[in-house]
């Protein structure tokens, strides 16, 4: 079987869904690529939930997403697309505005005309309300803020001036400038008028991700904030504004503590959230917790569960949460009781797979996407019970499940102080001989490597290619526990994480269908540091990529976009005081050892993991004489996003792969 990065990047990608007033169908947003190749743009497709065929709703190289049902049966949806009604806008795609699908059909109109974009929107389910977020410059009026933005644009000034830290995020600079835009919070009525902003002299409180939601009857919109915290990075709370009487107030103010992603009940009186607290000593676990709206009492659900939920909705009824979390290698959907806390886990066990985006039907069952390494992501629908199976909807992918061509296996070995370490292996099917092994080191280092697919890093390209793909769960991982997590909490990451990879390692090279001579690491993030790590503590493996990699920990510190964050990664250990102390698991340290060869790939505008360190490594190599190569994008972040650069990604990996590795 042939499977290229050609073929990956064509593949249609199931994102969002909304599920139907109704329950009859599902809003489903689907990114394609443009008719140039150049970018991802995307459709809104209508999904039966009996299994019905999919019909294509929104066409154009726009951006259509973000869906949510007005209570009428109409969809509101996000989209750059050019105005039709409303005045032109000459820069309209680069905006979002708050779009409308009638319930009877047709065109979408256009609802709102926010001078400097929407970033996110709620429509109430059963009330004249729409609320979200969107730019706001201070002190301009409504109707010249988009030609004093353009004109700041073109003109500057462009200084930008702080006080505090974080001043950026991911791929992008934060400020304080009283005359740049901010985040408000706006409200209007479902048809996108009478406007009003309810929070007019916010500055940085909504700047990072924030979350909203409206209950139901369109009372209170509730919305997370950031304030500055004692430790230097941001406390959030959840602030809560009576629309009709504008009046606000703060729930959960305490030292160290944030929110995320809250809920309304069906009823409006309870908010569902997750709540956790920051600690240099111990790693941060995200517990499900209950808000009574009219008395501010917090109680916690579920806290003996030895999971982290992310919780998607509520029931219809108001007495379950379902969430998903991620569960020894999958991420499965569970419900929450909102009473006693007691969990179910609802997909079973056989299904595997990874979960997310979910919605809840009137009827009660559970809908939204479904992956496994082997298959794309695909809407779903399950039965609200114990050990159901989840059903598929519609496909939309236009991916062959991979099944035929090849494998997935999970296994477990035991590490150096004998905790298990859970494993996936990708490899072709039905191939005789020994197999090339490429060990994928998860990033985070909080996280997990799921049964799902993963469009950034996809194993079937490389498995396609001849090799076995082995995908690790060393510790730190999520989905084995809070002490597994622990293990990865403080300046302890060149420690037993990597005695876990290695464990694995020897495990692998030890079976009869690996070829022991043929073996190569590679991961991104704290995955890109573990494998700067490898190269500086042995010299098994032919070759190494390392992608948006750490390398020097306490330079690192001051170019990171969060690092007040970094200090708590580090078990509140800081470079100030005792660099080597801070620096005893700095590859950059060790570097004389470092003999393997390498590729050291880069985006120059990643926040979180600086292109210094990729210019620090690549110099460090280069002058002891490492073989080594550096591939930058100078447009890309984190992640690298673009099609065209992913296939270069691919073809420059796979390339290097294949010459180290060759027979």
């Amino acid at each position: 079987m042939t499977y290229t990065v050609e073929q990956h990047i064509q593949l249609k990608r199931v994102s969002e869904i909304a599920a139907s007033p109704d329950g009859t169908w599902l809003a489903v947003v689907v990114q394609r690529l443009d008719r140039d190749g150049a970018r991802y743009v995307s459709d809104l497709w209508r999904v039966p939930t009996d299994g019905g065929a999919a019909v294509q709703l929104t066409r154009g190289d726009c951006k259509d997403s973000a869906p949510c049902f007005r209570r009428d049966g109409s969809l509101g949806f996000l989209s750059n697309r050019q105005p039709n009604e409303i005045k032109a806008d000459e820069e309209a795609e680069k905006r979002m505005q708050v779009w409308l699908l009638p319930a009877t059909g047709g065109e979408p109109k256009q609802l709102t005309d926010e001078p400097l974009g929407v970033e996110a929107f709620r429509f109430a389910r059963s009330a004249d309300r729409l609320v979200l977020f969107a730019p706001v410059i201070s002190g301009v009026p409504h109707e010249q803020q988009r030609e004093v933005a353009t004109r700041r644009a073109k003109d500057g000034p462009s200084a930008r001036r702080f006080t505090r830290q974080p001043v950026r995020h991911w791929d992008h600079w934060l400020h304080e400038n009283p005359d740049l835009a901010c985040t408000h919070v706006i409200a209007y009525d479902a048809s996108g008028g009478e406007r009003v902003d309810l929070t007019p002299e916010a500055r940085r409180e909504f700047a990072i991700e924030p979350a909203l939601d409206v209950s139901a009857d369109g009372k209170r919109v509730v919305v997370t904030r950031q304030t500055p915290g004692k430790d230097r990075e941001l406390d959030t709370t959840l602030l809560v504004i009576d629309l009709e009487t504008r009046a606000q107030r703060v729930y959960g103010e305490a030292d160290h503590v944030n929110f995320e992603a809250p809920l309304f009940s069906p009823d409006g009186n309870r908010i569902a959230t997750a709540r956790s607290t920051r600690s240099p000593k111990l790693a941060v676990r995200p517990v499900a917790t209950i808000i009574d709206v009219a008395g501010g009492e917090m109680r916690q659900l579920a806290a003996h569960w030895d999971r982290w939920p992310s919780i998607a909705r509520w029931s219809h009824d108001g007495k379950q949460l379902v969430a998903t979390a991620d569960d020894e290698g999958h991420t499965p959907v569970f419900t929450i009781d909102a009473a006693n806390g007691t969990v179910e886990r609802i997909t079973a066990w056989a299904a595997g797979g990874a979960h997310s985006n979910l919605d809840v039907l009137p009827d009660g069952r559970i809908v939204g996407i479904r992956s496994t390494l082997l298959d794309a992501p695909e809407c779903f629908v399950v039965e609200p019970k114990p050990v159901a199976m989840p059903k598929p909807l519609a496909r939309l992918s236009g991916f062959t499940p991979a099944a035929e061509w090849a494998e997935v296996e999970s296994f477990t070995t035991r590490s150096t102080d004998g905790t298990p370490i859970q494993s996936f292996l990708v490899k072709p099917k039905d191939v005789a001989g020994r197999l090339p092994l490429a060990l994928w080191i998860h990033g985070g280092p909080i996280g997990m490597d799921v049964d799902g697919w993963h469009w950034r890093w996809n194993p079937l390209l490389a498995v396609a290619a001849g090799y076995a793909v082995a995908l690790p769960n060393p510790r730190g991982s999520t989905g084995f526990g809070q002490d597994f997590v622990q293990g990865i909490w403080g300046n302890v990451w060149g420690d037993q994480c990597y005695r876990d990879l290695m464990a694995v390692t020897d495990a692998l090279v030890a079976r009869p269908d690996i070829d022991p001579a043929r073996t190569m690491a590679m991961g991104g993030s704290f995955g890109g540091y573990m494998t700067n790590w490898i190269g500086t503590q042995t010299d098994r493996f032919k070759c190494l990529v390392t992608h948006a990699s750490i390398v020097t920990m306490a330079q690192f510190t001051g170019t990171t976009d969060h690092p007040a964050w970094w200090y708590l990664e580090m078990g509140g250990e800081n470079p100030y005081e005792d660099m080597a102390q801070f620096d005893r698991f700095a590859p950059i340290r060790h570097i004389r050892n470092w003999k393997t060869p390498v590729l050291i790939i880069h985006g120059e505008l990643d926040y979180r993991c600086p292109v210094n360190e990729g210019l620090n490594l690549f110099e460090a190599l280069q002058y002891h004489g490492v073989q080594s190569e550096l591939l930058l994008f100078p447009d890309e972040n984190h992640w690298i996003l673009k099609p065209k650069n992913i296939v270069a990604w691919y073809d420059a990996v796979l390339g290097f792969i294949g010459r180290h590795l060759k027979t």
